[in-house]
């Protein structure tokens, strides 16, 4: 813990509630994280807060802060403008920081005669240049799709030099290539196509169709049939191409769509270019360690935005910002235009926020060793829940009993979307005697949390606080377990899993009501996972104690034995299996019994 949390907090108490930037310095005076807030009072003290629910990123930082110093602005829009800059200005430690544009990749036009179309890594030194495209497999595949649509060569000969001399390649006879080394197609035709070519590349396939659409019906007026015939087919290329790359309907305005994916405390993000309707160009960043998704969105768009990028018409998030109007007027200065920011709930935006979303979270895949499958569903949950971060750490209860006998509960984890065995707990209980779901469920929920609130205590499975519980049951457990946390001050996201008449996984319960989950596929296998797993984890706990009691019983049956010592001895042999193979010996001297005693407990456990 800091040290300086009491004066922290105390200067804190008397910070303006004005709007403006802060500066967390660390003992040395270097700048370790710069923010901005509408409120500085309530942003600031938030850090240093007696019970913080702060991610790693921001809990990391604020160990190291010694001190911090602050701006007053006149509005949360001027703060916004001038953290972005202080950033920039600083690079401190804990904010999210973009490298410089590096790498770019280009799309070359050699010089002609017969030109070709190439994806470059490095700037071309010759030759007509399209681009920059900050991903070279973009750059690449679009070089290779031109050169397809229009039926570029693409072998090693050189042109004009080697018209005539042998034979067509495999591409000239499945239609891939339009044959110039057969000398068939003059220097200014081919000129021609490149440029229709070009033309594609720069504005997309709606225009090319339109443009090439007109030339054929003049040709076909005409009477130039030929002509006609290679341009309808240029054309059903293009379409052919457009519907295997979901080139996006008609009247779409240029924009950036950007999406965030978080796990394992790590974040990246994505940006899906589109120009001319068209999907132009992608990039992804991986941001360090997460913050909260409204904070790295903002912290991300303002700087990826901060240099000399195009800024389109649009900007689509797929997320929210804490101050939309301000970023939009951040970008509109930035750009010297027009720029809307856009949070779309549905519609073509929202598709489009899927695709940006989906880039994301394969990356963050490759990273944290996750399958997407697995982010997403996570992702999903906490959209479909409302949740203000993504679930990384779930613990889910169920109670299982055999009428008022053996009544147990077992708690399981799923931490990043796969379970985490090592944080399982088991409770037998010790308050409740009879059959009472709810109040069992409350009596587990109440131990397991006065275990967390306990400062001396050293399970890592109960000093974490998860970001959502799920309670293996419908309202009246819900609301049980919430008097129970809101009397104790713990605030956590609570919800039940409700099953049909099938046992399987129905819904979700919230004090609001049902939320059916089968429309969002990986959040409904994920649930049902978890259903599953903490049913057979406390189900396997309640018969494993109930085979323990009914060996208890048994053994008290025989002479010389009682309770204690029946527990003794499964205490020491744990199971049937190791009671069957050791000798009467062995048991007289764990419970202290005769040979003869013991030989009849041998007797009894090989008749069960």
């Amino acid at each position: 813990m800091n040290p300086r949390l009491d004066y922290l907090r105390e200067k804190t108490y008397l910070l303006t509630t004005s709007p403006g930037v802060y500066q967390m310095k660390d003992e040395t005076g270097h700048i370790i994280y710069i923010g901005k807030a509408k409120n500085l009072r309530n942003r600031v003290s938030s850090y240093f807060a007696k019970t913080p629910d702060h991610t790693p990123k921001v809990a990391a930082m604020v160990e190291n802060v010694y001190d911090y110093d602050f701006i007053v602005t006149g509005s949360e829009y001027e703060a916004l403008v001038l953290e972005c800059s202080m950033i920039k200005e600083h690079s401190p430690k804990y904010n999210i920081l973009l490298k410089d544009d590096k790498g770019y990749s280009y799309i070359r036009i050699s010089p002609p005669p017969f030109s070709r179309i190439t994806g470059e890594l490095q700037k071309p030194e010759s030759g007509e240049i399209l681009g920059p495209y900050t991903s070279s497999f973009v750059a690449r595949r679009t070089a290779e799709e031109a050169s397809r649509v229009f039926m570029l060569p693409d072998c090693k000969k050189v042109f004009p030099r080697d018209i005539k001399k042998g034979r067509p390649c495999l591409n000239y006879h499945i239609k891939r290539c339009m044959g110039v080394c057969l000398g068939n197609i003059s220097e200014e035709d081919y000129q021609k196509i490149i440029d229709e070519a070009k033309d594609y590349i720069k504005k997309g396939s709606q225009a090319s169709v339109e443009r090439m659409t007109a030339e054929m019906q003049q040709a076909a007026e005409e009477l130039d049939f030929e002509r006609a015939a290679q341009l309808r087919d240029r054309i059903s290329a293009v379409s052919r191409a457009a519907d295997a790359q979901n080139i996006i309907e008609d009247g779409l305005p240029d924009c950036d769509v950007i999406a965030i994916a978080r796990n394992s405390g790590d974040a990246c993000a994505a940006v899906i270019m589109y120009r001319n309707g068209r999907l132009a160009d992608r990039a992804e960043y991986f941001l360090g360690a997460e913050e909260m998704p409204a904070t790295m969105y903002e912290g991300f768009i303002t700087q990826y935005y901060s240099g000399f990028r195009e800024i389109p018409r649009n900007i689509v998030i797929a997320g929210e910002v804490p101050d939309e109007q301000g970023l939009q007027q951040y970008l509109r200065e930035k750009s010297g235009r027009a720029v809307d920011v856009l949070i779309p709930q549905k519609g073509r935006y929202m598709r489009l926020c899927e695709i940006a979303r989906g880039n994301a979270e394969s990356y963050m895949s490759i990273k944290v060793g996750r399958t997407q499958k697995e982010i997403g569903a996570l992702e999903d949950l906490a959209k479909l829940l409302c949740l203000e971060k993504t679930p990384l750490y779930i613990e889910s209860y169920d109670i299982s009993n055999l009428g008022s006998v053996d009544m147990v509960a077992g708690m399981i984890v799923f931490e990043n979307g796969r379970p985490s065995k090592k944080h399982y707990k088991r409770f037998s209980m010790k308050e409740n005697v009879t059959q009472n779901d709810v109040a069992c469920m409350q009596e587990v929920l109440r131990r397991r949390f006065t275990h967390y609130l306990d400062e001396n205590e050293t399970d890592e499975g109960f000093r974490r606080m998860p970001d959502l519980i799920l309670l293996d049951g419908g309202q009246t457990q819900l609301n049980g377990v919430r008097a129970v946390l809101d009397e104790m001050g713990i605030e956590v996201p609570l919800y039940g899993m409700v099953k049909d008449n099938n046992h399987r996984t129905r819904a979700i319960t919230s004090s609001g009501g049902e939320i059916s989950i089968s429309q969002t596929m990986n959040a409904f296998m994920l649930v049902t996972r978890i259903q599953d797993e903490v049913h057979r984890y406390s189900i396997t706990y309640q018969r494993s104690k109930h085979r323990k009691t009914s060996l208890v019983t048994g053994f008290t049956q025989i002479k010389g034995i009682g309770v204690k010592k029946s527990q003794a001895l499964l205490e020491k042999f744990r199971t049937l299996e190791r009671l069957k193979a050791a000798a009467p010996e062995e048991i007289a001297a764990v419970i202290k019994v005769s040979v003869e005693t013991a030989m009849e407990v041998v007797e009894y456990v090989n008749s069960i």
